[in-house]
């Protein structure tokens, strides 16, 4: 499997995996301020998909501003699921066409390279999933799934 593809699909199956944990929390569970991250899970997530939609769109050479005014949990989750979509479609695009070297100028003015952003995008959002199981585990939730890499491997080759 290449690189880009394994990394893709372990990024979303990852999220995916903290999203049924975090199903079952109550709005108070969501919104309990706590001292890392962006201080919620409801937070967290939101951040995580707005970083996902603002490199996207900035690849793409458009701006990744929109603020959504429905941040529950529902909506959070189907605004992952249509920003993860079109990120990997453009990462593997941009894969396929031999891109990944090529820069873009970003939103913040700067040359950046398409593999360079796509690795941020991913990693970010990686530092992110460490922080909601944290999050999770102090709001006392058993059963925290195990979400790195080698698991996801061999889940994914049916071990």
């Amino acid at each position: 499997m290449d690189p880009v593809d394994r990394l893709l699909e372990h990024f979303h199956w990852a999220t995916a995996q903290l999203l049924d944990v975090s199903r079952g929390l109550t709005d108070a569970q969501l919104d309990q301020k706590f001292d890392i991250g962006h201080r919620t899970l409801r937070a967290t997530f939101g951040h995580m998909v707005s970083n996902v939609e603002f490199w996207t769109a900035s690849m793409v050479g458009q701006r990744g501003d929109a603020r959504e005014d429905d941040h529950s949990l529902a909506a959070l989750t189907d605004r992952h699921e249509r920003s993860y979509a079109a990120f990997a479609a453009l990462a593997r695009r941009v894969r396929d066409e031999q891109r990944l070297d090529d820069t873009f100028i970003d939103s913040f003015g700067e040359p950046m390279t398409f593999g360079g952003a796509i690795l941020h995008v991913m990693l970010h959002d990686a530092e992110h999933r460490t922080e909601w199981l944290h999050i999770l585990a102090r709001l006392g939730v058993s059963d925290l799934p195990e979400i790195d890499h080698a698991l996801w491997d061999l889940k994914r080759r049916g071990r």
